[in-house]
């Protein structure tokens, strides 16, 4: 059983890191709502995060060749900037004095001289933590009781974003730390929020986080996103389609695009994936609007994106019709295939529509012509 199937209320605040970030549960409610306004997350965070590949076995030297990878394989160019720690990370208990403490076995160094390192990529440094008395690894303190002195330790550090999750949390009661829906409350504590359990690496997983995270579209926005979880591209257990499909939901869901690979060694149809500019451009676009089925959403420009989703182990023809997908009758629509880099030639009236193979997709940037042409 997954030691992490409790984690699903779970944030991620984007630390506006001026030395004094306050812990959610530090302050009144009308001070919390203030810490969100703080011009960060305006589109969806992009990065790099330790749990979904190497789970507990992550060291500094690992965080460090990981940044690394993400500048040289051109990644962090593209938009991919936090790397992110996850559990295991701190001593199995706190000091003397109550902070947390790096594991001298696997971070000698520290956090803070870590922190550096990243910073001196032009990246940034996330970091986790647990709202109960215990991470959900068990093999780490949680900061129940500890909030403030964390956020301080975490800020000291120059950390620039805190995942934030719900295990051993003493069943307190929804009403006194939200429920088991944070896309319904968290907006006011972070810039993202997890929306489903934790993902596995294979097609029924990752296609049922993408329908539970399509439920709360309405709440996303800039500066506050939905989280179906991490991504699994890369890590082996789908196919190169199926990987195509996950990155273009998650990317048309304005889904925090986290890597969850090992991004030293990217083959080239992963780094192909994750580093298609096209794509990336649609989970990015200002306009900040989240995919409803049938997978589609307005982008800036008056263009819309729709993915052709073929969840059938069979060839079909999917089609959308200009009415299920927001576009006025009769438009004259130029599609451009995000996927293949190129601008169909045939113009599209009403509908549009591709022959998709079992378990893939076709992912089209729709913009509407003039009468004229």
């Amino acid at each position: 059983m997954d030691k992490r199937m409790g984690s699903l209320v779970m944030i991620a605040v984007l630390m506006l890191v001026t030395r004094r970030w306050i812990g959610v549960e530090a302050r009144p409610a009308v001070e919390r709502r203030n810490l969100l306004a703080n011009g960060l997350g305006m589109t969806p965070p992009m990065g790099w995060n330790t749990w979904n590949h190497f789970y507990c076995n992550i060291n500094e030297t690992v965080i460090r060749e990981s940044a690394d990878a993400l500048v040289s394989t051109g990644l962090a160019k593209l938009g991919y900037r936090y790397v992110n720690i996850d559990d295991c990370w701190a001593e199995h208990d706190r000091d003397s004095k109550g902070y947390l403490v790096p594991r001298k076995s696997t971070f000698p160094s520290g956090i803070k001289a870590l922190a550096d390192y990243v910073h001196g990529k032009g990246l940034k440094l996330g970091i986790y933590s647990d709202a109960g008395s215990r991470t959900c690894s068990q093999t780490m303190p949680g900061s129940l009781g500890h909030e403030q002195k964390d956020a301080e330790t975490f800020a000291s550090w120059g950390i620039d974003y805190l995942k934030y999750d719900n295990c051993n949390n003493g069943d307190l009661k929804p009403m006194k730390r939200g429920d088991m829906h944070p896309a319904l409350w968290a907006d006011k504590l972070g810039n993202s929020w997890r929306t489903t359990m934790d993902i596995n690496d294979s097609w029924e997983s990752m296609v049922s986080r993408a329908d539970q995270n399509e439920v709360y579209a309405e709440h996303a926005r800039p500066g506050g996103w939905n989280d179906p979880d991490m991504l699994e591209v890369g890590n082996g257990g789908m196919s190169n389609d199926e990987y195509i499909v996950h990155f273009s939901l998650w990317a048309a869901s304005k889904a925090p695009l986290l890597i969850g690979c090992d991004v030293r060694n990217l083959s080239k149809e992963t780094l192909a994936i994750l580093g298609n500019e096209e794509v990336i451009a649609v989970n990015q676009d200002p306009l900040g609007v989240q995919a409803k089925k049938v997978w589609t959403a307005p982008l800036s420009g008056y263009r819309t994106v729709v993915v052709l989703l073929n969840r059938s182990p069979e060839f079909r023809i999917i089609t959308a019709q200009w009415d299920d997908i927001g576009i006025p009758p009769k438009t004259i629509v130029e599609a451009r295939d995000l996927w293949k880099h190129a601008t169909l030639k045939k113009r599209f009236v009403n509908k549009v529509k591709a022959n998709v193979p079992p378990h893939a997709c076709k992912m089209f940037l729709l913009m509407p012509l003039p009468l004229s042409e």
